[in-house]
């Protein structure tokens, strides 16, 4: 008993040894196989977190690809920009000088466009400053009419103008001889003058080329007079005329070129010619009595006219400075009219004028701006064939102070409201103008 008690225990304890052993080797395998499937897991976790970064990637790269987009679109909208400015430049849009008072008084500021030399510089994407163009556009809104600059190759500008001209005079005439000073033999002659006049007109201009454009213009006139004369004699007589008369005035057609483009400096020179028509009823077809007198008022000059002109335009910020000098010719022609039973109108040449201006135009804000100027036409005398005997007229020196509001009411239109005041007696008492240009 000892001895098999002696053998089981070792035999016992191989056995123990031999099922631990062979336990652990049959777990080997499971214990390998369940490490493989953790790094499994592990790998399709981090392909799953690089798909999401590859995704959030290509999302990232097609928001640049949209932003490189918008910035192309931004950058050529930049450049049209800087290229219509450049055009601007070259253009200049209408200088042509105010004509001469008793043909067809000048109609008060022209809406106006001139360019910078350069576009301000802004990041890309950000909402462009405005331009020196329009700022320029502003500075010479107010400019009086052709004095501005051309309308841009196809751009056509339809421009509605309602004008008002007051003119009076009161004159005191001896006719007789002066004994001694304050005693006088002769007759005395006081007379007052009131004449007020009325102007609506259509005006058209049309691009053709950045640096040439073509204008129309049809007036319709509306004049009153009233004329009281008293003659003093033994007794007062006093006389008191009063004329009215409305019709169609003198058409015109003008055109004006640019000359050249500005830079280096330089002002812009503008040429311009005007062509007036005698459409308007002339002074000689109104009806006479048998003194010779009027009985109605003319809506119009009654002969053809040119003009021709160079203008000048220099921006110096923030102020614009303008001017010009025209010739105007009147074409003469035979009336050969008996007016009375004692007088008969032959010849008839009209006297020509000399045309000089001179001013500046300022921008207040990007809607407001406003010009001060001068401007002055000589007339030289008029021959006038009477009964067979050539007699000429007095010259006439008419000068006259400007001054122009313009406000812009939005991209296409645009309120100029101008003054002009005379200085000379020779000049109307006053000009108001209204105008409403429309750019289509």
């Amino acid at each position: 008993m000892t001895r098999t008690n002696g053998l089981t225990r070792p035999l016992c304890r191989l056995t123990l040894v031999g099922a631990v052993v062979i336990a652990f080797m049959g777990a080997t395998p499971a214990f390998a196989q369940e490490d493989i499937s953790d790094k499994l897991q592990r790998i399709e976790a981090m392909l799953a977190d690089q798909s999401a970064r590859l995704s959030a990637q290509e999302r990232k790269l097609a928001e640049q690809s949209a932003l490189i987009q918008r910035q192309e679109t931004e950058l050529k909208t930049l450049r049209a920009s800087r290229d219509d400015g450049l055009a601007d430049i070259r253009a200049g849009r209408a200088l042509a000088q105010q004509q001469p008072g008793g043909l067809n008084p000048p109609l008060g500021p022209a809406t106006t466009t001139t360019a910078a030399s350069q576009l301000p510089q802004q990041p890309v994407g950000e909402a462009p400053s405005p331009t020196t163009t329009e700022q320029k556009a502003r500075e010479v809104a107010a400019i009086p009419e052709r004095l501005g600059v051309l309308t841009p190759e196809g751009r056509f500008v339809f421009d509605p103008t309602i004008e008002y001209v007051r003119t009076g005079s009161n004159r005191l005439t001896f006719r007789g001889v002066e004994i001694v000073p304050g005693i006088n033999l002769g007759l005395i002659e006081a007379g007052d003058a009131d004449r007020d006049s009325v102007i609506g007109s259509l005006a058209a201009r049309y691009g053709l080329t950045d640096r040439l454009e073509i204008e129309a213009r049809i007036p319709y006139v509306y004049r009153h007079d009233r004329i009281t004369t008293v003659a003093a004699a033994d007794q007062a007589l006093t006389r008191t005329l009063e004329l009215d008369a409305n019709d169609i005035g003198d058409v015109e057609v003008s055109g004006r070129y640019q000359l050249n483009s500005g830079n280096d400096g330089w002002p812009i020179f503008v040429a311009g010619l005007r062509v007036k028509s005698d459409t308007g009823v002339g002074p000689y077809d109104v009806e006479f009595d048998k003194f010779a007198v009027a009985q109605g008022l003319a809506t119009g000059s009654g002969f053809w006219a040119t003009e021709l002109g160079v203008t000048m335009l220099y921006p110096s910020d923030p102020a614009v400075i303008y001017g010009g000098l025209s010739y105007l010719h009147s074409f003469g022609r035979g009336i050969n009219k008996q007016i009375s039973e004692n007088l008969i109108v032959g010849n008839v040449d009209p006297g020509d004028g000399l045309s000089a201006s001179i001013g500046f135009g300022l921008a207040l804000n990007p809607k407001f701006s406003v010009s001060f100027g001068y401007s002055h036409h000589y007339i030289f005398p008029t021959d006038t064939e009477l009964n067979g005997v050539t007699q000429s007229s007095n010259s006439l020196s008419i000068g006259a102070l400007q001054m122009s509001l313009s406000y812009r009411l939005n991209q296409r239109f645009t309120l100029i409201n101008s003054f002009e005041f005379g200085v000379t007696s020779d000049a109307p008492d006053m000009r108001l103008t209204v105008r409403v240009p429309y750019t289509f």
